[in-house]
């Protein structure tokens, strides 16, 4: 079974206006309300290929019950904890500057809460899959994915790990079997730029002498780079289309690689599957169906 956390689900606004001024009363031409959170992504495109997950993570307040109505009628199976206090985030995300957009605080998430997850988390089996992804909340301590590994080494579960920074790099000590970097926070991870693929490599392998096993770079419109843990490099430019909403198209593809995965065993069909799921979902208003997936394989084929 594979299981996702979101330590800060949220609602996400996604907002169209046209030609909008500071200042100024700006009315939208198009409104949609999804719930969001990179770990929830993951289950919804996992759910769209047909591969059943678990969502955890934290809600609170009317925000947080509404978080949970729309991921039961995605079909997701879902065992959120109660923060405790306050309400889950809002974030307004503006369709016309792709990008621009105001996350939301979120609830104080009270000790009693994380003991809970870690309880829950305790009970995963050999074989079973665990995906952090994303930020954590001001109120929690910034140790709290090396404290989750930490628990969990050494039973057989394999991590996959799509965060920043320290969050990430303290982690591999405990082998993460993926993370999932983009390009701008490897560069920042090194202190270095990096404009093109064949930069990427480079500094994957330096993760991996950390501890990472597989290394998959997202890089929007240059495409994707995998180094692999047998050492292989692949790499794909994106493929061609309209982008309409890139919100969820990194987690898109953390879901693609694992169906691919779980499919083959193979590196190679499991990352076209990943840069076919970005793609799928930046191409389109919501999280990528399995068709568009698979139409979008077999032009990278």
């Amino acid at each position: 079974m594979i299981y996702t956390v979101t330590f800060n689900p949220s609602l996400d606004y996604i907002v169209g206006t046209k030609g909008f001024q500071l200042g100024e009363t700006n009315r939208s031409i198009s409104e949609l309300i999804l719930p969001g959170g990179k770990g929830i992504n993951v289950s919804t495109v996992l759910k769209n290929l047909g591969i059943e997950s678990t969502a955890l993570g934290f809600t609170a307040g009317f925000t947080g019950e509404e978080i949970r109505r729309r991921v039961d009628e995605l079909g997701v199976a879902n065992e959120f904890i109660d923060a405790g206090s306050g309400f889950s985030r809002i974030n307004v995300k503006m369709k016309e500057f792709d990008g621009t957009e105001i996350n939301g605080q979120g609830p104080h998430i009270s000790r009693k809460a994380v003991e809970k997850l870690f309880m829950r988390l305790g009970r995963l089996e050999e074989g079973d899959i665990l995906v952090l992804a994303g930020s954590i909340p001001s109120c929690m301590e910034d140790s709290v994915y090396s404290d989750i590994l930490s628990q969990m080494y050494g039973r057989g579960i394999d991590f996959v790990v799509d965060a920043t920074k320290d969050l990430l790099l303290n982690v591999l000590k405990y082998h993460p079997f993926l993370i999932k970097p983009n390009h701008h926070e490897l560069g920042e991870i090194f202190g270095v730029g990096i404009q093109g693929r064949e930069e990427v490599p480079e500094y994957a392998r330096l993760l991996q002498e950390k501890g990472a096993r597989n290394v998959l770079v997202s890089m929007g419109g240059m495409g994707a780079v995998l180094l692999d843990e047998e050492g292989k490099v692949h790499m794909l430019p994106a493929p061609k289309g309209q982008l309409v909403n890139a919100v969820g198209s990194g987690d898109s593809m953390v879901a693609g690689f694992l169906a691919g995965w779980a499919e083959s065993k193979d590196y190679e069909h499991a990352f076209k599957m990943g840069v076919a799921s970005g793609s799928a979902s930046a191409f389109s208003e919501l999280l990528a169906t399995k068709d568009e997936i698979q139409t979008l394989y077999q032009r990278l084929q």
